[in-house]
């Protein structure tokens, strides 16, 4: 296990890169604790395998070093790392059977053979293939075979990191979620330093302790889950973070007002802005109904029933947004404006999360 400190940390692929857009991963500065669990959630281009990749030792960054425990690793190679991945398609070997594949990395370590009969055996267990040990892997699912490839990541249990990149994408739904599980009790018993690269929300927040939300090649929040949802500190964290994903008004603010349009929004706080462009995040859960009187002119275009809510898809200003009933909650008839919940919004400038006076913005 160990602490990985991303130290001025940056990468472009191009030979001389001349500004920050040449940057497919650009500057980072941050610690990530011994012993956590994190997800790396971003849309495909974001430069999530690449970060992984380089704390992996798979790439050398351009600029900037990577530290386990405070040791500089940056040309240390893979190997030398102590470090275990898993990758987004199955990488095993057909002539094995599925027990010589599991115990391979620690043959290699020459872990005694008791030892090795007992990790086989429990990661055996947990990935659902006991009654296949001795099978040639040859022939398998390709999801068998990513399974495999989990569990080879997973036998070991003196590495300084697990890192997982979109494993789980030839999986079928079902076998998602109980390895999803498997995973988390792995972190929970042994307290490994995990990183789990993905583009989908559901397995990110269900992982992790912390989510590593990335776009256009920065990291631009790192939180736990309910973080994330309440207090999204870049406008794509609140898009990506949900469904349906936060709401974005374009705005005028003045202290403790906005205004959309002709509407007046009352805010829950003051705040002050540097004149760029700003708006208003607010998520489907905190926007009200209603029919007449104050609020944003709206219209209902449809209704989506999925259950444990209703989606009330609204037409504002010739743009589509998203409010939310509980089941059983009846949709007033002659709906014609939406209102905010003022504990529900956020403001933001140029797509960061602005603080009300007098509060420092969390890190």
């Amino acid at each position: 296990m160990a602490k990985i400190t991303l130290d001025n940390l940056a990468h472009s692929y191009l030979p001389n890169p001349s500004g920050e857009d040449d940057y497919a991963l650009k500057e980072l500065n941050h610690d990530w604790q011994d012993g956590e669990a994190y997800a790396l959630l971003g849309s495909s281009g974001c430069g999530k395998s690449t970060l992984l990749n380089i704390i992996s030792g798979l790439l050398h960054p351009s600029q900037g070093r990577i530290l386990f425990d405070g040791q500089d690793v940056t040309h240390q190679a893979t190997a030398e790392r102590n470090i275990a991945q898993v990758f987004q398609f199955p990488v095993v070997y057909d002539t094995m059977t599925v027990r010589e594949n599991l115990a391979f990395p620690l043959k290699n370590r020459r872990m005694p053979a008791d030892e090795i009969r007992r990790l086989v055996q429990k990661v055996g267990h947990m990935i659902g293939m006991e009654a296949q040990l001795d099978r040639k892997a040859r022939g398998l699912t390709a999801d068998a075979k990513q399974k495999i490839s989990l569990g080879r990541g997973m036998v070991r249990e003196d590495v300084n990191a697990l890192l997982f990149d979109e494993p789980l994408t030839v999986i079928d739904p079902h076998m998602k979620w109980e390895l999803r599980t498997q995973l988390k009790k792995l972190h929970h018993d042994f307290g490994h330093t995990m990183i789990y690269v993905t583009h989908d929300q559901t397995e990110a927040l269900t992982f992790a302790d912390k989510v590593v939300v990335m776009y256009d090649g920065r990291v631009v929040q790192i939180g736990t889950p309910q973080e994330l949802f309440e207090r999204p500190a870049h406008t794509f964290v609140g898009y990506f973070i949900g469904s349906p994903g936060m709401n974005v008004f374009d705005a005028e603010i003045s202290g403790s007002e906005a205004r959309i349009g002709e509407a007046r929004i009352a805010l829950p706080a003051s705040y002050a802005t540097a004149g760029g462009k700003t708006q208003l995040g607010v998520r489907p859960e905190f926007i009200r109904l209603a029919e007449g009187g104050d609020g944003i002119p709206a219209k209902i275009l449809r209704i989506e029933d999925v259950g444990r809510h209703k989606i009330i898809r609204l037409d504002v200003a010739g743009r589509e947004i998203n409010a939310t009933l509980p089941e059983g909650t009846p949709v007033p008839a002659g709906t014609d404006r939406i209102t905010f919940d003022p504990e529900g919004i956020n403001v933001y400038e140029n797509d960061w999360r602005v603080a009300p006076k007098g509060q420092r913005e969390a890190a």
